[in-house]
């Protein structure tokens, strides 16, 4: 879980998770559930902020069944596809859910 404090220390970071869900025309769970990942799991670098962002949303839209592909998630936060595609399981696993066996 995290603590008001993350949210605070992030906020530069929700915001980027807003826009992308914007974009991405996500629902209110999906964007949510985005929010929850990223703050649980957020990373002391900066520079891995970023990636963890795109990861959390795509994630996110998948557990609320909002789904939309890797490349239109990296598409809206300003990352490769690769960079989703190698971090949203991890992601998961770290926030003590186990990601599709697909």
């Amino acid at each position: 879980m995290y603590r008001a404090r993350d949210q605070v220390e992030n906020e530069e970071w929700l915001a980027a998770i807003d826009d992308a869900a914007e974009r991405l025309d996500l629902d209110g769970d999906a964007k949510s559930r985005a929010i929850d990942l990223f703050l649980s799991t957020v990373p002391t670098e900066e520079r891995s902020k970023r990636a963890t962002v795109a990861a959390s949303l795509y994630a996110g839209a998948l557990i609320a069944g909002d789904r939309r592909s890797q490349s239109d998630v990296a598409d809206a936060v300003g990352v490769s596809r690769l960079t989703v595609q190698k971090r949203w399981k991890g992601l998961l696993e770290e926030f003590g859910l186990e990601p599709p066996q697909w």
